[in-house]
């Protein structure tokens, strides 16, 4: 399969005052093609840094992905930094200055002379018309050198296989790019690397357990290299990434379903949802088979936990409260809460910070009893507040929903 490497162009994102969401957009395009990305990386607007970094992909990479720097002023290098680096001339193409001044006058302004810039492409590009803004796209289409024509030291010179490599110059900005990589650039890859491979991956959600301990149970998984098993902690959630290559999207799936099946059997029950599922979704969801209401009540949480179970719109959830008391308050404090919204359960999570000290108490009272939970979290302090919710959905989930189950069976 062909590999590729991003270069995302523009001093803005280096001094961080525009977020790069293409590189991220163009990453799960290529995913969703089989295509193998193995690096992205940022560049100014600085000619001879750009053409060094598309040089350096060259020899790493099959396909060679720039976005930004290709509008009319000084600042937007990207153009010529391209053709210097795979030795092509830049050539104006008139049709394509028919074009920007056609969409210029759709404004009712009159182009500049330095916007004609943009119709200056590398020679034999493929040029892209722009139909929703004025900077042009293209692709470079470098074929393979003969054997015989190989340098040392060449950006081609270590080229494999029968297809030439390819540069794509795209727009920096979000919307003109997004409809040019996908009507445009996705069709050509396709046919010019003869793509058929998918890509299918399923995320499945764990609770419960530490990305250590679960990296203990799972680690020879994670060896795997198709499908490939990843993990991705988020304060008291970890994913698990499930990716599988294969023709067809049912042979992909086929492979994914045998893996998660090993996971299952691993993992058990602190594997709460996959995909799309939250765990406080699930949790709600699990009460609602069991006939089971809900309340909550926070302490110094900011409203993180009432903002989780509000934003569900479920019916099991009755409403909440924000309480200035002090966190030995929180039992009392609890079951006032469930009495005042009539709710068969309720949950209190208080946050307490000392010094380097971060405590944390919930409070769960549920038809099966009460249960009073102490821990503390020794990471930033801006994470706390989600760690502590989660780690209170994970006590509600196993104390509720896993306890029925069990005595269902």
């Amino acid at each position: 399969m062909p590999t590729a490497e991003i270069i995302a162009i523009g001093t803005e994102l280096l001094l961080g005052e525009t977020a790069d969401s293409n590189t991220r957009f163009i990453a799960r395009v290529l995913r969703g093609l089989g295509i193998d990305l193995y690096r992205a990386q940022t560049i100014g607007d600085n000619g001879g840094r750009i053409a060094e970094a598309v040089r350096q992909a060259l020899e790493r990479a099959d396909i060679i992905i720039t976005t930004g720097g290709l509008g009319p002023t000084v600042d937007d290098p990207t153009r010529q930094a391209i053709a210097d680096s795979v030795g092509a001339p830049l050539e104006f193409h008139p049709e394509l200055w028919e074009q920007i001044t056609a969409r210029i006058a759709r404004y009712g302004r009159t182009p500049t002379e330095n916007q004609k810039r943009q119709a200056f492409i590398p020679n034999n590009a493929v040029v892209i018309e722009n139909p929703v803004g004025t900077a042009p796209a293209f692709i470079v289409n470098i074929p393979l050198l003969p054997q015989a024509e190989e340098k040392p030291g060449h950006a081609l010179s270590k080229i494999e296989g029968t297809r030439g490599k390819i540069v794509v110059a795209l727009p920096g900005v979000p919307r003109e790019m997004e409809t040019l990589l996908t009507d445009a650039i996705v069709p050509y890859l396709q046919e010019h690397f003869d793509l058929h491979v998918v890509l299918n991956i399923r995320t499945l959600h764990v609770s419960g357990l530490g990305e250590g301990l679960i990296d203990d149970q799972i680690g020879d998984l994670e060896l795997l290299t198709n499908p490939t098993v990843g993990l991705a902690a988020h304060s008291g959630v970890v994913d698990i990434r499930i990716a599988a290559k294969a023709e067809t999207k049912t042979e992909a799936g086929r492979m994914i379903a045998a893996v998660e099946q090993d996971l299952r059997a691993r993992l058990g029950d602190n594997i709460f949802g996959a995909g799309d599922d939250t765990l406080e979704t699930i949790t709600l969801e699990a009460m609602a088979q069991r006939g089971w209401t809900l309340a909550c009540l926070e302490i110094d949480l900011e409203g993180a936990l009432m903002e989780r179970f509000a934003r569900t719109g479920h019916p099991v959830y009755r409403g909440g409260s924000v309480s200035q008391l002090q966190p030995d308050a929180l039992a009392a404090e609890t079951e006032a809460i469930r009495k005042q919204f009539e709710a068969s359960t309720a949950l209190g999570i208080s946050y307490f910070q000392e010094n380097e000290k971060q405590d944390i108490c919930i409070i769960l009272i549920t038809p099966l009893g009460k249960t009073e939970h102490h821990l503390t979290f020794g990471g930033h302090p801006g994470n706390a507040r989600r760690w502590a919710v989660n780690m209170g959905l994970d006590i509600l989930r196993r104390a509720g929903v896993l306890r029925g189950r069990s005595a269902s069976r």
